[in-house]
């Protein structure tokens, strides 16, 4: 059976660090583009950070220095380290996998989705 799990969200104050998991099962992580995305409350869905099979990783701007996203094939698991955290950075977050079409700015073409896990940052 085909999933992608997510763990390690949680409440943290701002500054803090999270590292989100994205467990996968059925597939080799390492064969597809992994990408997190991540949806507050009235707001769409927004693409944050992606690894590729090649593992060349990408992160948007909102995030870049402050989010890493890494890869352990041994485990089936990519992982997003968010340090830094900021009010703003609360939402939903999910992580997504194509084989097909690499990391890209959107959401769609996924063949993949996990079921979410919550950040929130407040002090």
């Amino acid at each position: 059976q085909v999933q992608l799990v997510e763990s390690g969200g949680g409440s943290v104050q701002p500054g803090g660090s999270l590292r989100l998991s994205c467990a996968a099962s059925g597939f080799a992580v390492q064969e597809y583009s992994i990408g997190w995305f991540r949806q507050a409350p009235g707001r769409e869905r927004t693409s944050i950070s992606c690894i590729t099979s090649d593992g060349i990783r990408f992160a948007g701007d909102s995030v870049k220095g402050r989010f890493t996203i890494s890869r352990d094939n041994a485990k089936n698991t990519v992982y997003l380290q968010m340090n830094s955290l900021k009010p703003e950075d609360s939402a939903v977050y999910y992580c997504a996998a194509n084989r097909a079409w690499g990391c890209y700015d959107g959401d769609s073409g996924m063949d993949y989705w996990g079921k979410g896990t919550l950040v929130t940052v407040s002090s």
